[in-house]
């Protein structure tokens, strides 16, 4: 039985402009699906961070409308809040509380009734437990942005913002946010982030959307993105170097190494069951030996930068 996945956020025509008259979004319109891991990827200044806060009530939208489970952020905007967690870029932390105190208070601050045990649970899960009775300006840098994380989880929210939540940290970290990302989205938390580590959305996102000068130029399955928009390169190491692309194969886009060497084909991933046979065929036609063949595939960040440049 297919379990049809609804819509936990929703944006409409959302802009936002400055008074100094800069436009850091336009338009925007995007659904996030309940329970899915959604990465936002666009360059600095793109409008991700924008688009963030006006979801989250921290800045307030030019026009348009945002919907969070029902709950409208402006004349709602007490339960949308309550749903939501968020971990900010900034390191921004009570510096003379202790670690256990400062995400306690962040769960009281919602209304809640103290709740140790949850606490201590997502303490654990971010390796803060040990730190719980320290100051929080005896921590390191890692140990802060961990504790940003715990402070976004203390309410138990339903919807996470990770607002690049693993810039500038170290790997042990990464390991473990991703470690925890996975578990919330199997607790049904609906996960959006933004990260400039786009190998981390190509392996953790189930949809993705791009945005650049504003605008979002596109929101896609990543697997249908990766298919759709991908490029394959079959690489041929040549047994005798080539001056020149035979006429015979001019009809494929291909690339020779400066050194003759290396013989290299792309093709659109559609068409990948066709067209490399026919190419081989051709290749051992115009009399070209070779020793090896290597193929790779267009990765996310490849097709990032291109739409990135084609909106330019």
């Amino acid at each position: 039985m297919l379990t049809v996945m609804d819509d936990i956020i929703e944006i409409s025509d959302l802009s936002k402009k400055y008074s100094s008259g800069f436009v850091a979004l336009e338009g925007v319109h995007l659904t996030i699906r309940r329970g899915e891991i959604f990465a936002l990827l666009g360059p600095n200044g793109a409008g991700k961070t924008t688009l963030i806060s006006i979801v989250c009530g921290i800045v307030n939208a030019t026009t348009g409308r945002v919907v969070v489970d029902g709950n409208d952020i402006v004349r709602d905007w007490r339960a949308a809040r309550s749903l939501i967690g968020l971990v900010p870029q900034e390191l921004t932390t009570d510096a003379f509380e202790s670690v256990w105190n400062t995400v306690s208070f962040t769960r009281g601050l919602f209304g809640l009734r103290a709740k140790p045990a949850h606490i201590e649970n997502v303490l654990r899960a971010l390796a803060l437990w040990d730190k719980k009775d320290s100051r929080v300006m005896t921590l390191s840098g890692g140990m802060k942005r961990r504790l940003l994380i715990a402070k976004a989880l203390a309410h138990e929210p339903r919807i996470l913002f990770l607002d690049e939540p693993t810039a500038g940290v170290d790997v042990d970290l990464r390991h473990d946010m991703w470690q925890l990302v996975s578990r919330l989205r199997g607790e049904g938390v609906t996960v959006i982030l933004t990260t400039h580590y786009i190998e981390e959305a190509e392996e953790m996102a189930d949809r993705v959307g791009v945005i650049n000068k504003g605008e979002l130029v596109l929101v896609r399955n990543k697997a249908d993105l990766l298919h759709e928009l991908g490029t394959k390169r079959l690489s041929l190491r040549l047994r005798h170097p080539l001056a020149r692309v035979p006429e015979a194969l001019a009809a494929w886009r291909l690339e020779l190494s400066s050194d003759g060497g290396e013989l290299t084909c792309l093709y659109d991933a559609k068409a990948a069951r066709d067209g490399v046979g026919r190419f081989l065929e051709k290749v051992r036609e115009a009399g070209i030996e070779f020793m090896d063949l290597a193929t790779t595939e267009t990765s996310l960040e490849d097709i990032f930068v291109s739409l990135v440049r084609e909106k330019r």
